[in-house]
C-alpha cells in the first residue's frame, strides 16, 4: 500500500510530466515510478523523494516537469467533478464560482500529498492559499529558487478549466527557507458581468 497519503493524481501527472518534458529520462525515472506502481497506487513516499531530488538536478527542467505534471493533475481533477459541482463553479455568480474553483485546488492540493496541510484566504479577486508541508519543498538545504510550480500551476489550471481566468505566483518557498510556501492568485481577468 502506498504510505503518507501520496495521491495517484500526483504520481501519475508527474509520471506524465516527464513523458512529455524529459522523454529521454523517462525510463531511468521508471525505476521509481513503475507502471505496476502507478496502477496498483503502491508508489511510496521514499520513491517518490528519490523522483523529485533527481528531478532538481535536471535544471531548468525541473519547473518545465513539475509545471506540467501540476496542469494534467488540475484537468484531471475537473474532469472527475460531480456534474453539480461543475455546473456551480461555471454558472453561478462570479464571487461564488471562485470560492467553488479555490475549493477544488486546494482538495487538489491535498489530493496530492495528504501531509500539506493548506489555508485559503482571499479578497475580491486576489487570494493566497497558503501550503505547509509541501512535498515539493521538502529539502534537507535550502535552494535558490521556489520548488513549488505544480501547486501554482495546478492551482491557475484549475480556475482555467472552470473559466476564471487565473495568474498565480510563489510568494513564498519552504525550500528558499520560508516557513510555508505561498501562492498568490489572481482572478481579476473575470469579465465584470460575470464577477
Amino acid at each position: 500500500m502506498r504510505d503518507a497519503g501520496i495521491g495517484r493524481l500526483l504520481v501519475a501527472s508527474l509520471h506524465q510530466g516527464i513523458a512529455d518534458r524529459l522523454p529521454d529520462r523517462l525510463e531511468f525515472y521508471e525505476n521509481w515510478l513503475n507502471p505496476r506502481g502507478l496502477r496498483d497506487g503502491t508508489i511510496g513516499l521514499a520513491p517518490l523523494h528519490a523522483v523529485l531530488s533527481f528531478l532538481r538536478t535536471e535544471g531548468d527542467d525541473y519547473a518545465r516537469v513539475t509545471t506540467t505534471a501540476g496542469e494534467y493533475a488540475a484537468q484531471w481533477a475537473v474532469s472527475e467533478l460531480s456534474a453539480l459541482r461543475r455546473w456551480a463553479a461555471t454558472r453561478l455568480p462570479g464571487p461564488v464560482r471562485r470560492r467553488i474553483a479555490l475549493g477544488v485546488a486546494r482538495t487538489l492540493v491535498a489530493r496530492a500529498y495528504t501531509g500539506s496541510r493548506t489555508h485559503l484566504s482571499f479578497r475580491k479577486k486576489i487570494a493566497t492559499m497558503e501550503i505547509k508541508s509541501s512535498i515539493f519543498c521538502g529539502v534537507r538545504e535550502r535552494v535558490p529558487n521556489p520548488l513549488c510550480q505544480f501547486h501554482a500551476a495546478a492551482i491557475a489550471r484549475v480556475l482555467t478549466e472552470l473559466g476564471i481566468p487565473a495568474r498565480t505566483a510563489i510568494m513564498a518557498c519552504q525550500a528558499t527557507g520560508d516557513g510555508f510556501c505561498l501562492v498568490e492568485i489572481n482572478m481579476s481577468g473575470l469579465p465584470e458581468e460575470q464577477a
